[in-house]
């Protein structure tokens, strides 16, 4: 069953199905970026707002409902922070560990769009960037030229952005 039919986020029983499903593990998140309950409650909310108001742009071909309503969920956060937190303050120590938890999301993230693009850009991308191997050692054993490899990776990355793009994310 497609998850847009499970929750119709345009109608309100969508809405609360939703927050059933996502809220706690949504609200764990919240809590762990910013340290505290009430602007973790009020990050929920917002994401579910958020949601609400773009159900029209929910697409379950690209992303599903929890990588959608995660996405909306750390921009809430991002945008908590920088009201909370002038820029260039520094983080409370109850706020340590809070960018382990974000490094996380934005690996889960970037992994769910790498799924989104052809087997080749996967492929370059993957080896080049994450792995850190070189060109050549990665051109010699696809059995390409250098030049494909980068053009590949090129590509790779604006597929990649794209794809984050369609799920939600902003940079």
């Amino acid at each position: 069953m497609i998850e847009r039919q499970r929750f119709d986020l345009a109608a309100e029983d969508g809405v609360r199905a939703a927050y059933a499903a996502h809220g706690p593990e949504l609200y764990r998140y919240a809590y762990r970026q910013l340290g505290d309950d009430g602007a973790a409650q009020e990050v929920v909310q917002e994401v579910f707002l958020r949601a609400w108001r773009a159900a029209d742009r929910f697409d379950p071909e690209l992303a599903s409902l929890r990588v959608w309503l995660f996405a909306i969920a750390r921009n809430a956060v991002l945008d908590q922070l920088r009201r909370v937190r002038p820029a260039g303050s520094e983080r409370a120590p109850e706020q340590a560990d809070a960018g382990f938890a974000d490094a996380a999301l934005d690996r889960w993230l970037v992994e769910e769009a790498l799924t989104r693009i052809s087997a080749d850009h996967r492929i370059a991308l993957v080896e080049t960037y994450l792995r850190g191997r070189s060109y050549r050692e990665v051109a010699a054993e696809l059995v390409i030229p250098q030049a494909t490899l980068r053009s590949r990776v090129f590509f790779g990355l604006k597929a990649l952005r794209l794809a984050l793009e369609e799920m939600g994310v902003r940079p």
